[in-house]
């Protein structure tokens, strides 16, 4: 059953993803050459305490982290390890959610480490602007499938795959709320999107099949041909005046 948010509870929504973003932005900027996906958990967690909410993945169908930190051809679910350390090249994914007043944040981001070579910049390019155009088309009236089929085709377009296993969602007092928003299928597929719905879009995309097997610790999930995948994602609410991305900062809105 799909939750529809009134204006009051997307403004709680709005309020969660203003701390969610600036918890990110300075994760972000803690992914250099040298440092561990352990560090960045440890910040995650005591800096979303510290703005009196709860991390969102910790203990959430019994995962033990913050943060899920996924290097290179790890697509999500990446365990944030001590022996993870960054090196030159390597794309990290973040994957971080909070819980503020009874409501969830969801968002992500990959960020290179140092230099990285021509086809991984392409990707990360790619990947970001296919979260902003499956974005623009979540508008009152349009189905689901709008969403999906332009993430979907603009990432063939430009030689990646989407990952198909791991879908985005819808998102309020739970942290997965109906509906599904795969990144890709068809315009005409799925419920047609209403003001007050709240969705977390997340194209996940790679170079290779984009086909992935789940590792040995029960969550990291990876590319079967080693690939490497970018992961981005932003919560959003639909309204009658377009998307309204909630996962910015303050000042940008």
């Amino acid at each position: 059953m799909i939750i529809l948010k009134s204006k009051a509870e997307i403004e709680i929504m709005r309020e969660a993803g203003i701390l969610l973003s600036e918890v990110l932005e300075e994760l972000k900027k803690m992914v250099k050459e040298g440092v561990s996906a352990q560090e960045l958990d440890r910040f995650a967690e005591k800096k979303i305490r510290s703005l009196n909410a709860e991390p969102a993945f910790k203990g959430y169908r019994g995962y033990p982290y913050t943060l899920c930190v996924s290097v290179n051809s790890e697509v999500v679910h990446g365990f944030p390890l001590r022996d993870k350390v960054f090196k030159e090249g390597d794309l990290v994914s973040l994957d971080i959610g909070l819980k503020y007043k009874g409501y969830y944040s969801d968002m992500a981001f990959t960020v290179p480490v140092g230099k990285i070579d021509e086809r991984k910049r392409k990707l990360l390019e790619v990947g970001e602007r296919a979260l902003y155009l499956g974005i623009s088309k979540a508008r009152v009236g349009n189905r689901r499938g709008y969403i999906s089929n332009a993430i979907e085709e603009f990432v063939k377009e430009n030689g990646f795959s989407v990952v198909k296993d791991y879908v985005g969602h819808g998102i309020g007092r739970n942290l997965h709320e109906d509906p599904q928003v795969p990144n890709f299928g068809d315009r005409s597929e799925g419920p047609i999107l209403k003001e007050g719905m709240t969705i977390a879009i997340e194209p996940m995309i790679c170079i290779g099949s984009g086909k992935t097997k789940v590792g040995d610790d029960g969550w990291t999930a990876k590319t079967v041909d080693d690939g490497p995948c970018v992961h981005f994602e932003h919560t959003i609410a639909i309204t009658g005046r377009g998307p309204l991305i909630l996962t910015v900062p303050e000042e940008v809105r």
